[in-house]
C-alpha cells in the first residue's frame, strides 16, 4: 500500500495535564463524587485516574464493589481516553440495569 501523504499536518502531542483536567470534569458530569484520585457511585469507588509523566494511569472497577477488582489502563493520546470513558458509561450503565 502507497504512503499517503500527511500534507504537513500532524496531530498535536497529547497533553496529559490538561487532559486529565478534562477527564475528570467528564468524570463528575456522570455525576461521580471525586475523592482524590479516585471517583465513587454511591459511595463505592469505580475509576481512578492519576498522571503518569506523560499519559493517565486510569483504573476501571470490573464490578460495583466495597473493594473491586480493576481493569488497568494507559491513555496516551485523545482516542484512548475517549475509549475508556466510553466504557466507563457502558458499566456504569449496566451497574444501573443490575441494581
Amino acid at each position: 500500500m502507497p504512503d499517503l501523504p500527511d500534507f504537513g499536518f500532524a496531530p498535536p502531542p497529547f497533553d496529559a495535564a490538561s487532559a486529565i483536567v478534562q477527564l475528570k470534569r467528564a468524570l463528575r458530569d456522570l455525576k461521580l463524587a471525586e475523592r482524590g484520585t479516585g471517583f465513587e457511585l454511591r459511595g463505592k469507588r469505580v475509576a481512578e485516574v492519576q498522571l503518569d509523566g506523560c499519559a493517565i494511569a486510569a483504573r476501571t472497577a470490573r464490578k460495583l464493589a466495597l473493594t473491586p477488582e480493576w481493569d488497568k489502563a494507559s491513555l496516551r493520546n485523545a482516542a484512548e481516553q475517549r475509549k475508556w470513558l466510553d466504557e466507563l458509561k457502558k458499566r456504569l450503565e449496566r451497574w444501573e440495569r443490575e441494581e
